[in-house]
């Protein structure tokens, strides 16, 4: 994903790459407003681990504000979230959508409103090269040279 200043080309535009890891720990601190012990644990790094990755999150992403330079989302290591399977009731389709997305209102493919979640053994998606049927997070890994030679700020009484 690319977001550039409107109106420059692309290829007139310097630009800066934010890592997946780097944007799920802006979304755990600044959307979510997670404190950085929560933050960490859900993306299973330690604290300091995770104030240097947001740390370098937000520099790129006001780097790119203020300088008007491109920012492309891509990269790092993850792992996709952990999803959960729905069942409709009336056709029999089955869905996955991820923890934290909220309980779907009715089927995608018939619309209708009687839906269940489906059992572990009806998983959706264990068909090869569809990824891992139960899913996981996005996490960053500890031994991925992230945070090598980056200062991070020290724990600050409140600091999220």
């Amino acid at each position: 994903m690319l977001f550039k200043p409107a109106g420059v080309p692309a290829s007139q535009v310097v630009e800066i790459v934010l890592e997946i890891d780097e944007l799920e720990a802006m979304r755990l601190a600044d959307l979510e407003g997670l404190y950085q012990e929560q933050a960490a644990e859900r993306m299973n790094v330690s604290r300091q681990t995770f104030g240097r990755i947001v740390s370098s999150a937000r520099s790129k992403v006001a780097r790119a504000l203020v300088q008007g330079t491109s920012l492309r989302i891509e990269g790092g290591e993850i792992e996709m979230a952990e999803q959960r399977t729905f069942m409709c009731l009336e056709c029999g389709h089955q869905w996955q959508l991820p923890f934290g997305t909220g309980r779907p209102a009715e089927c995608p493919q018939c619309h209708s409103g009687s839906i269940r979640r489906a059992e572990k053994q009806g998983v959706v998606g264990a068909t090869p090269g569809s990824g891992p049927p139960d899913g996981g997070r996005v996490r960053a890994r500890q031994g991925s040279g992230r945070g090598k030679g980056r200062g991070g700020r020290g724990r600050r009484k409140g600091n999220r």
